[in-house]
C-alpha cells in the first residue's frame, strides 16, 4: 500500500523573543503536530519563505503571528493559515487567542479578595489584547460599584528609544502620584510589572502593602526574582497552540472556517509575594499587615505583631477585626499557607524544608494546618498541580 504523505506545516511565531507566549504556543502546536504526524518547520513571519523556484506551495498549512505580506502570499498560493496574533493587521483570518477579558476578571477578583478598594491598570493603549484585559478587569469591578484608574501608553518605542523610555517612566511616576494607597494594580504583562516596581521603589512605595500587583503570562523567570516575586495569570498558551494546530488540521481537510476567533480561557492565577498582603486603610492595621507580610515566614506570634505596632494585643485584635473582619493569627496563617503553596508549586523540597522556610514549627504542624484549611494534603496539592501542568 502507498504510504500517506505527511502534511508539511510552517510555524512562524517569532520565538527568538524568548517569551512564554511564543515558546509555549509553539510547544502546543508541536504537540498536536506530533500526534498528527506532520512535518513541521520553524520559519520567519515574512512571506519570503514561501517563495520557490517552481512556484509550488512549500507547505500545506501555516500557524503564525500573521503579517499582511504573509497572509496575502498564502491566500494567493491557496495555503490555509491560522493566526495566533490578536494584534495582527489582517482581518477575518481563522484565529485562536487567549481569552484576555477573562484574565482581567480573574485579576479583579483576586485583588478584591485581598481587600483592595482602589484599583489601577497599566497597559498598552491600542493593542487589542490589552484593551480586552482592561475591559474584563473594569467590568468585574463595576459589578461591585468600583472602577479603576488606567495608565495606557503606546507599545511602539516605549522601551526601544531613549525618549520613549523616559516618557514611560515619567508617565508612570505622574500616574502613581494620583493614586492613594493601598491600590491593586493589574499590569499588561510580567516585564512591565518589573518596570512599575522599580518606579515604586524610587518613590518609596512598598509592594504589596502600598500596591498589590498582578502580571499576565506567568513568565516564571521574570516572576521568580528579584523580590518581591510576582503574582501572575497563566494564560494557557500551550493549549492555545494545540487548539490552533487542530483548527489548521480541519482547514487542511477542507472543513469550513469558523466565523469568529476561538478563545482559550486562562489556566490559573499563580499567587506570589506581590499580592501577599491584605489591603487596609487603617494606619495601625496597615503597619501590622506590613510586619506580617515581611515576617510570616518566621515563627512570629500575635504578640510580636502587637509589639511592633506599638499597641496592646487586645486593641490590635479589635482594630484588625473592625477593619478586615479577620484575626491577626488568621492573617499570619493565610500568608504562611500562601508561601507553602508557592514552594509546593515551584520546588521539589521535602515538607520539613518547606515548613522551616514558611514559619511552621515542623512538617507535622504544617501538614495539619494545610490539610485543615485546604481540605487536601500538601502532597495531594503538589500532585494535583503537577498533573495540570502548572508545577
Amino acid at each position: 500500500m502507498k504510504q500517506k504523505k505527511a502534511k508539511r506545516v510552517a510555524i512562524a511565531l517569532e520565538m527568538e523573543w524568548g517569551f512564554k507566549r511564543h515558546l509555549e504556543t509553539y510547544a502546543g502546536c508541536q504537540r498536536y503536530a506530533d500526534k498528527a504526524g506532520w512535518e513541521c518547520s520553524i520559519t520567519p513571519s515574512t512571506a519570503s519563505f514561501l517563495e520557490t523556484e517552481n512556484g509550488a506551495p512549500p507547505f500545506d498549512g501555516i500557524l503564525a503571528r500573521t503579517t499582511t505580506s504573509l497572509a496575502t502570499t498564502a491566500d494567493r498560493m491557496n495555503i490555509p493559515v491560522v493566526n495566533l496574533w490578536m494584534n495582527s493587521p489582517v482581518k477575518g483570518l481563522p484565529s485562536v487567542f487567549p481569552e484576555f477579558d477573562v484574565s482581567g476578571k480573574i485579576a479583579a477578583e483576586h485583588l478584591l479578595n485581598r481587600g483592595f478598594k482602589r484599583f489601577g491598570y497599566l497597559g498598552f493603549s491600542r493593542d487589542k489584547d490589552a484593551v480586552s484585559q482592561l475591559s474584563g478587569f473594569r467590568n468585574r469591578l463595576n459589578k461591585e460599584g468600583l472602577d479603576c484608574s488606567a495608565f495606557r501608553f503606546l507599545r511602539r518605542g516605549a522601551t526601544t528609544t531613549t525618549k520613549g523610555w523616559k516618557n514611560l517612566i515619567l508617565g508612570m511616576e505622574k500616574w502613581l502620584a494620583t493614586l492613594r494607597p493601598p491600590v491593586g494594580i493589574f499590569v499588561v504583562n510580567d516585564l512591565y510589572c518589573r518596570y512599575l516596581i522599580d518606579v515604586c521603589r524610587a518613590k518609596g512605595l512598598s509592594i504589596p502593602e502600598d500596591l498589590g500587583i498582578i502580571g499576565s503570562s506567568n513568565e516564571e523567570t521574570i516572576c521568580a526574582s528579584p523580590s518581591p516575586t510576582l503574582t501572575s495569570i497563566d494564560l494557557n498558551f500551550e493549549k492555545v497552540g494545540y487548539r490552533a494546530a487542530k483548527l489548521l488540521d480541519q482547514l487542511m481537510l477542507g472543513e469550513k472556517c469558523p466565523s469568529n476567533p476561538i478563545l482559550i480561557p486562562p489556566n490559573t492565577i499563580v499567587p506570589r509575594q506581590s499580592t501577599d498582603s491584605y489591603a487596609a486603610d487603617h494606619p495601625v492595621v496597615s503597619r501590622a499587615l506590613r510586619f506580617i507580610s515581611e515576617n510570616a515566614h518566621k515563627p512570629i506570634k500575635v504578640n510580636d505583631v502587637a509589639n511592633k505596632t506599638g499597641i496592646n494585643r487586645r486593641s490590635l485584635e479589635r482594630q484588625f477585626h473592625q477593619s478586615l473582619n479577620k484575626s491577626v493569627a488568621g492573617e499570619i496563617t493565610r500568608l504562611r499557607i500562601a508561601r507553602v503553596k508557592r514552594h509546593l508549586i515551584e520546588s521539589t523540597s521535602p515538607l520539613k524544608t518547606v515548613a522551616r522556610e514558611c514559619g511552621f514549627r515542623n512538617a507535622d504542624h504544617l501538614y495539619k494546618v494545610f490539610t485543615r484549611i485546604e481540605k487536601i494534603t500538601p502532597s495531594q496539592y503538589r500532585n494535583q498541580l503537577s498533573n495540570q501542568g502548572i508545577a
